[in-house]
């Protein structure tokens, strides 16, 4: 976190607000408030002066002063929690953490201690999309959104422990950005541990008679899929959920009562079969019957949905876009790990050949282009066919690593559209060479993977 930044009040509001418009904070100017929570409340603020390539951006104010001692430390730590997953996350699936301070306010006793985080600003959250309704976008596309931001947390090993239509963002463009991880927990084995907060509406059954032990609630990443199968029903359903009962309270008895058996699951009829099925499987009533349906085995479905018969080639590519970030980081448990070390290419096959150009594999996601321990987690697939659907069964053995060097001799410039964490987009695929491993000697690697665009012939 940043050194302590001062408060500068230049703000013309009538005392009342917290940080009125034209209050500035850091390098920054508020222009207004975008929405509160328990402990927070939330500004759109601009650069200070002229900042030429700065963004507008949000600002996260957490107010520290006048709280008990319990909930001061509760405030610090889901701060804690931000910045450390916000710092981190480096994906395009979570809303970006720039930087944090703490503010120092003699004059406004109340503002004293606060802690700021600055972060990307949205368009907008699904929640406000859902309420004014949803029919006329493409639905299935945020829901793939929200799983590929899961998909990633996971992978890291967090648990979101909030999802909530309110904390997933939409973008200009209407892509997904999940957000407020006040509450997301590190895992420690199989589980991890929350405060005993949240919104009633998405707690699994396990959660409601969950003991309160002395590090919090215990949680797992099948929490979030439950919340993500009412998310999706309330997508489908006009926001409607798939509980009945006009309280949140009354809601989570129907909960309670399907999680025992003595209920059946009822959804709404406009949910379409596809995503009945989907929510279902989110819905599990049971933590072990949701552990086979991960954010990842949920994306794979999705987007052999999305290319549905008739959908053609536009059908294809959008699924290999769906499934790109997913399927990147699947490591170890999936495919064997035979890793490919950084080094000289192979010598060529054919005796007299030029020696292959090289491309350095490039890895978007920030924390793992510092590693160098080789962690499956940061682990890259490699292709067997770049102009067929992206899934498990296209993806050699041998992992690839960030900084790994690899020959290659030739290029596909219309394989299928891979998007990167850094939202960059191809079509363009490097036929490249395996210097060990199992068959096949030669495999493909995205030309969002390489910083590298050397000068190769078309492959024959």
């Amino acid at each position: 976190m940043s050194p302590p930044h001062a408060l500068w009040d230049s703000a013309d509001g009538d005392g009342t607000e917290l940080l009125p418009p034209g209050s500035r904070v850091g390098d920054w100017v508020v222009t207004g408030p975008i929405g509160a929570g328990g402990w927070s409340t939330v500004y759109a603020a601009r650069p200070a002066g002229s900042r030429p390539g700065r963004a507008r951006v949000a600002l996260k104010v957490m107010p520290t002063a006048g709280l008990a001692p319990l909930q001061a430390r509760r405030v610090v730590e889901s701060a804690r929690r931000e910045v450390e997953l916000g710092r981190g996350a480096g994906h395009p699936r979570l809303i970006g953490l720039l930087e944090s301070f703490v503010l120092t306010s003699p004059d406004r006793p109340s503002l004293e201690g606060a802690i700021v985080l600055v972060m990307e600003r949205a368009a907008g959250s699904l929640r406000e999309l859902v309420d004014a309704g949803a029919h006329e976008v493409d639905r299935g596309r945020l829901v793939a959104g929200i799983c590929e931001g899961l998909a990633h947390l996971h992978r890291s090993g967090w648990v979101h422990a909030d999802l909530k239509p309110e904390n997933v963002l939409l973008g200009e463009d209407r892509s997904v950005k999940l957000s407020d991880f006040g509450l997301a927990t590190e895992l420690t084995g199989t589980h991890g541990h929350v405060p005993p907060l949240g919104t009633l509406d998405y707690f699994p059954p396990e959660r409601w008679r969950a003991p309160l032990g002395e590090l919090g609630v215990r949680v797992r990443p099948t929490a979030d899929i439950w919340a993500l199968g009412i998310i999706i029903h309330e997508v489908f359903a006009s926001g409607g959920s798939p509980f009945p009962g006009a309280t949140p309270m009354a809601r989570g008895a129907a909960v309670q009562e399907y999680g025992q058996g003595r209920a059946p699951l009822r959804m709404d009829q406009a949910v379409p079969p596809f995503w009945r099925a989907l929510t279902a499987d989110c819905l599990a009533p049971t933590h072990e019957a949701r552990a086979a349906h991960t954010a990842e085995s949920l994306l794979v479905r999705i987007a052999a949905h999305r290319e549905a018969p008739g959908a053609g080639r536009r059908g294809a590519r959008a699924r290999a876009a769906v499934l790109a970030t997913a399927l990147y980081g699947i490591a170890g448990a999936t495919l064997s790990s035979d890793a490919v070390r950084a080094g000289p290419p192979a010598p060529p096959d054919r005796a007299g050949a030029a020696p292959p150009r090289t491309v350095q594999v490039y890895n978007a996601e920030r924390d793992c282009r510092g590693r160098a321990d080789r962690a499956p987690r940061c682990s890259l697939g490699l292709a067997i066919d770049p102009v067929r659907p992206y899934t498990a069964e296209n993806v050699v053995p041998t992992r690839v690593w960030h900084g790994d060097v690899l020959g290659t001799d030739c290029q596909v410039r219309d394989g299928e559209t891979i998007i990167d964490e850094e939202d960059r987009r191809s079509t363009r695929w490097f036929r490249v060479r395996l210097p060990s491993g199992p068959e096949p000697r030669t495999a493909w690697l995205p030309a969002v993977r390489a910083k590298e665009r050397p000068a190769l012939p078309e492959c024959s």
